[in-house]
């Protein structure tokens, strides 16, 4: 369930309980905007991911069908999200795109693809201001600092960390500006796309097993 609490830490926030796979989704498709959002993770975590990372994410440029992220027998839409660009929210991976693909209308199946300047680490790739550059059409692109040890486990800090340890809040943004993406985290640059083949779509703030709040959701248009 989500949910708006009076208050925490003081003042009023949306707490995602992350109980079950979902989200909350906007109405409208955006394009060419700065999203500031201030999240802090919660101490709930649940099902298959009790012992593992908090787990969540916004997923931007949603499109096709709801639920398009998964397709039953019958041919309907049965998935908790949507085809989009994901910026990961994940202990020691916040700020990762994750190229979520889906199904459009008929069916069939689509994939986003991204550009970013990146290294490889093992299986990995990461972003990095003097790489190469690398596109990709579904997969992910790992935030620059993500530490190569991490570990799925609750409570897992990197050494390189932006994030601040869970219970703090933090800063994300992201600015979407045609097919470029900008992921910021506590001021600091930690990923950044282009070539999008997404550029405009809804929002999505995710449920996925671990319980955040958010107290600021803030967009605005960028100047032309």
């Amino acid at each position: 369930p989500v949910t708006v609490v009076d208050q925490i830490d003081g003042a009023p926030a949306i707490r995602v309980s992350g109980q079950h796979l979902g989200a909350f989704i906007s109405k409208e498709e955006y394009s060419n905007y700065h999203l500031v959002t201030e999240f802090r993770w919660g101490i709930a975590t649940w099902g298959g991911r009790k012992n593992a990372t908090m787990d969540s994410g916004i997923l931007l440029h949603c499109q096709g069908p709801d639920g398009n992220t998964s397709k039953a027998a019958d041919g309907s839409f049965n998935g908790p999200w949507m085809q989009s660009i994901e910026c990961q929210m994940i202990e020691g991976g916040t700020g990762d795109f994750i190229l979520v693909g889906g199904h459009d209308k008929d069916g069939n199946r689509v994939v986003p693809k991204l550009t970013a300047t990146a290294r490889t680490e093992g299986s990995q790739t990461v972003y990095d201001p003097k790489g190469e550059p690398i596109t990709l059409q579904g997969g992910r692109f790992n935030w620059f600092g993500r530490d190569p040890e991490w570990q799925d486990k609750l409570g897992f800090r990197g050494k390189y960390d932006v994030e601040k340890p869970s219970g703090q809040w933090n800063k994300l943004e992201v600015i979407c500006d045609g097919d470029k993406i900008t992921n910021i985290l506590n001021d600091k640059v930690v990923n950044v796309g282009t070539n999008c083949s997404l550029t405009r779509g809804k929002i999505i703030f995710q449920s996925e097993l671990a319980e955040v709040y958010f107290r600021k959701i803030e967009l605005t248009p960028l100047k032309k």
